[in-house]
């Protein structure tokens, strides 16, 4: 029997997940996995991955087998800045949730991405807060019925995407868990930078239990409605603005590969010592 590559950066002595049946938390891990396979990473031994609180905060810890710190809901960010900053050797991944980096963890996330701080960050976008029952989150769609909503969210969006092409951020992309080629390449493309900075991918993916079952629908069938309503960026910009609320845009929306803020820092450092 030939053994799936995702099983070497796995801990199988805590498998099964605890996610729920059909979340779509294991198509992310399997892209990243795979990413790590084609890039011939065989260990992750100079890999460190923090996380907050939430559903997608459980894929490190305790899932892949490194070492991971499971921080407080929202500083996973800046846990992890300090990880870098301490040992800029080390690469240093965020995954986490919409309500962990994009709610309390906003703050650090901008600044994060202001800094070019050499971090990758995976926002797994659920839509709601999926641990503590599907409360409204800051991506929530406007309209989406939630129990602190019942009768329609009366926000809008955050769009993390467009607010961060406009920072320092090396790299920006969002991609639906449809996507999954698409995903599994962009997870090679910020393992593989050069002088590596802010990384950021968003990855789309509805809570299976707190949105999905809501619509009347199974995870295999929103697989099937996210490849018709996922188009390429350029093809979302063609449609009418009346037209766009029934798709969403991804793609890379930014790929430069400037210095990041450990290069920058020690270029500081040298000029205040006088070297």
């Amino acid at each position: 029997m030939v053994r799936h590559p995702s099983l070497d950066y796995m801990r199988e002595e805590v498998l099964p997940t605890a996610f729920c049946p059909g979340c779509y938390n294991g198509i992310v891990m399997n892209a990243l996995f795979n990413a790590f396979h084609e890039l011939g990473i065989e260990d992750l031994r100079k890999f460190v991955f923090v996380s907050g609180i939430g559903c997608s905060s459980w894929i490190p810890s305790p899932y892949i087998k490194a070492d991971s710190l499971h921080t407080l809901h929202g500083r996973a960010i800046a846990v992890a800045t300090g990880v870098k900053a301490y040992n800029p050797d080390l690469e240093v991944i965020v995954i986490g949730g919409d309500g962990d980096i994009a709610s309390i963890g906003g703050n650090h996330l901008l600044h994060a991405a202001r800094r070019n701080m050499d971090l990758i960050v995976v926002m797994i976008n659920n839509q709601v807060y999926g641990m503590t029952r599907g409360q409204a989150a800051p991506t929530t769609p406007h309209g989406m019925k939630t129990p602190t909503t019942p009768y329609g969210n009366p926000e809008y969006p955050l769009d993390l995407v467009s607010i961060l092409v406009n920072t320092n951020a090396n790299y920006v992309a969002r991609w639906c868990v449809s996507n999954y080629i698409q995903l599994k390449n962009s997870f090679k493309d910020v393992l593989s930078k050069i002088n590596r900075g802010f990384r950021f991918i968003e990855v789309y993916a509805p809570c299976i239990t707190y949105v999905v079952r809501r619509e009347g629908k199974t995870p295999g069938q929103k697989l099937r409605e996210l490849m018709t309503t996922c188009i390429p960026y350029k093809k979302y910009m063609e449609l009418e603005p009346s037209e766009r609320e029934k798709f969403i845009p991804v793609g890379v929306f930014k790929a430069e590969d400037k210095p990041g803020f450990v290069g920058t820092y020690r270029n500081y450092l040298r000029k205040a010592m006088g070297r």
